[in-house]
């Protein structure tokens, strides 16, 4: 079969300008112009299967490219004050779009919702008028089509009357999917950038809400408009549902821009990320700012670029571009932003062939390769090489009766179709003696449950597996049925049963040696390596002994830790069983420091150091303790890989300074005493100052008497004389 894909392009007649590509007839010259943003406009590829085809596509946002500009209008009653805005700012409108492309159409479209219980009230007076000044409940209302006079544009949306209903949501997908699918009638133009804006502020109804005014009827996603513009089927189809608003854009390359009031852009949010090309836009209360909300929606829509396409899943096609970064790598994605009027944006388009259909109607597909939004795209002629001609007979590499199939079979693309008398590789094997060629192909499966010859591994040859040979001559295929080998059982840092040590590979399984178990022989089957030493319990009681090592269980006080589980945040441990050893053997103090006690209970001689680390993750414990005079000294326990006990103790104890009490009682007294004496001659001090001021006080005041006891006219002698 051919290895390589065969493309080529079918050619048309372009320049690339500033105003994009142009595509001309040859009898006049730019006669009949029209504007191209896409290139190239046609492919044909024939690809085999996981073989990939990768090509340019270019992209040039056109200067002038026609506008086809809907605005569709909810004139229930809350929108009458938007409405009127919204006819004086028809020209304001206009003149701006008209500023960004001179070839500028607008229309006008108007919705309320669906004339039946409960949406709008039937009450036939209601009918009429459901409100004061208002004009009778529509489903939607096709009130201009696309045109490039914007004074009846001012003058329809003016004269247009508002409406009522009784709910809150409106009929706002019924007058989208009208409007998307009535090209004719709504005058949609075949090469031009479409808009849809739709004005509300309110939610709206969606697929099954129809149910509760009695239409169960799915929507068609057909055109219903009569003569007049008005939606004929509102009351006998259901609302659309979201997938199929967006299917319909996408066929009919429509931006749709929702121009909503603050608090409902959430949820239009939410809804435009379900629609291909669609935008949000926030709307002030009175509208007053659309036409700079539709000004930059798009100028957003505009300056981006988006690819899809509508493969199908035999199909996969990836996208790679720098955008407008010449000097980058190019990166996978299918959008680029930023684009202004002359740049042209290069994508990479790779086209993989996945696999094949079943339906051979289905091998040669046609699908498109398109920038959301526009009207133009790509057109793929695909052929999926799922057959070969030296398949079919008049091929020369199609030989009946050939030699090279023993005159038994029929050579095709070099490989024989044995006829029904024999069977193997060149139909070597025949079906008159020994197994019947139906059984040939039994006889190589272990079993019913399958169709597949020696396990994939080998050949059936005349009703007996001949197992394939490996490169490396160490890994062996073997087994009756070629289900067995040496190579595929379980491996354990990269070693096949963990190594020659641990165990073999037979027939994909470990055997182990007496030692080891486990998928991977990477056990240890003894219970040794999980008994502390000085101990005859596995993991201390606290855990299981799995593959040689503990795992250690969890108590109400916590997790028990250490290579023995033997740590535990409550439990002490083995620091008493050492304490008075390493007291008498690095101190000379504790119980055991009399006598021959010490040498005869203690064997395990600590290491001295200066400072007492410990290496928790070495299952190192640290011992702490104050002995008889006060002084703190501090030890480390852990094991060696012989499960040794090693000590490691602080080679001085930390001692408190020595205190000398009877100088300590005499200073104090000492001070009491001076302070005593200090307070009274500060007592006595203070006293004398006071008297002193008292009489100077006195003293003064007497000075200053201005009378005497002889002026005194009360004050009379003792003695009388009488002459």
């Amino acid at each position: 079969h051919s290895a390589a894909a065969r493309g080529y392009w079918k050619q048309q007649r372009q320049d690339k300008s500033k105003h994009g590509y142009k595509k001309s007839s040859s009898s006049s010259f730019y006669q009949q112009s029209e504007m191209v943003q896409v290139s190239p406009q046609r492919l044909s590829l024939k690809l085999r299967i996981k073989e990939t085809y990768r090509f340019q596509m270019h992209y040039t946002q056109a200067e002038d490219y026609p506008v086809d500009l809907y605005y569709l209008m909810d004139l229930s009653k809350s929108m009458e004050d938007d409405k009127d805005k919204l006819s004086t700012l028809g020209d304001l409108l206009a003149e701006s779009m008209r500023n960004i492309t001179s070839n500028f159409r607008l229309g006008f479209g108007s919705f309320v919702d669906k004339v039946v219980m409960p949406y709008v009230s039937t009450v036939p007076k209601q009918l009429k008028e459901p409100c004061t000044g208002c004009a009778a409940p529509y489903g939607f209302r096709n009130v201009m089509s696309l045109s490039q006079n914007t004074d009846q544009f001012s003058k329809m949306v003016k004269e247009a009357s508002v409406s009522g209903n009784l709910d809150a949501p409106e009929g706002s997908f019924d007058a989208v999917m009208q409007a998307v699918v009535c090209r004719n009638e709504i005058g949609w133009r075949e090469k031009a950038r479409r808009l849809l804006v739709l004005s509300t502020d309110a939610g709206f109804h969606y697929a099954g809400d129809g149910k509760l005014g009695g239409i169960i009827m799915p929507n068609d996603g057909y055109c219903h408009l009569d003569s007049s513009g008005l939606y004929t089927h509102s009351s006998l189809l259901d609302y659309p549902s979201i997938s199929q608003i967006n299917l319909k854009v996408k066929e009919n390359a429509i931006n749709v821009i929702f121009a909503v009031t603050e608090e409902k852009v959430p949820v239009y949010k939410q809804l435009q990320n379900q629609i291909e090309g669609a935008s949000c836009g926030k709307l002030s209360k009175d509208s007053s700012n659309i036409v700079d909300l539709v000004k930059e929606q798009y100028e957003q829509i505009s300056s981006s670029v988006e690819l899809k396409d509508n493969s199908s899943s035999a199909v996969r096609v990836t996208y790679y571009s720098q955008c407008l970064d010449s000097s980058a790598k190019a990166k996978q994605t299918n959008r680029c932003e930023k684009i202004k009027v002359g740049d042209v944006i290069t994508f990479s388009v790779e086209i993989e062939a996945l696999h094949c259909p079943k339906d051979p109607k289905d091998w040669k597909q046609t699908f498109q390769i398109y920038p959301v939004g526009l009207n133009e795209s790509l057109v793929v002629d695909l052929e999926l090489l799922c057959d070969c001609a030296c398949e079919r007979p008049g091929n020369k590499d199609y030989v009946k009766h050939a030699a090279e199939c023993n005159g038994h079979g029929t050579l095709k693309c070099g490989i024989c179709e044995c006829d029904s008398f024999h069977f193997g590789r060149k139909c070597e094997c025949s079906a008159t003696y020994g197994i019947e060629a139906k059984d040939a192909g039994q006889s190589c499966r272990a079993d019913n449950t399958t169709l597949v010859d020696c396990s994939g591994r080998g050949n059936c040859v005349c009703g007996q597996c001949e197992c394939e040979t490996r490169q490396n001559e160490d890994e062996i295929v073997s087994g009756n049925y070629c289900e067995c080998d040496n190579f595929s059982c379980d491996r354990r840092n990269g070693l096949l049963c963990s190594g020659p040590g641990h165990g073999s590979c037979v027939c994909g399984q470990c055997q182990c040696n007496p030692q080891y178990g486990g998928s991977a022989c990477d056990c240890l089957i003894s219970n040794q390596t999980c008994i502390a030493p000085g101990s005859d319990e596995i993991c201390s009681g606290h855990g299981q002994c799995i593959c040689g090592q503990c795992k250690c269980d969890q108590s109400d006080d916590g997790k028990y830790t250490g290579v023995f589980c033997d740590k535990c945040p409550t439990c002490p441990g083995r620091c008493q069983e050492f304490k008075d050893c390493v007291q008498c053997l690095m101190y000379k103090t504790g119980p055991l420091k009399n006598g021959d006690d010490c040498s005869t209970n203690c064997t395990i001689v600590p290491v001295a150091v200066d400072q007492v680390e410990v290496a928790e993750e070495n299952g190192e414990s640290l011992c702490a303790y104050y002995d008889e005079d006060d002084c703190r000294f501090a030890y480390v326990y852990t094991y060696d890989e012989k499960n040794r006990i090693i000590l490691r103790a602080q080679k001085e104890r930390e001692c408190p300074p020595k205190v000398f009490m009877l100088g300590f009682v005499l200073f104090v007294v000492a001070g009491v005493v001076i302070v005593g004496m200090a307070m009274l001659l500060l007592w006595k001090a203070l006293t004398t100052i006071h008297d002193r001021r008292e009489f100077a006080r006195f003293e003064k005041e007497r000075m200053m008497a201005k009378w005497d006891t002889g002026e005194n006219p009360i004050y009379k002698q003792a003695t009388s004389t009488f002459k």
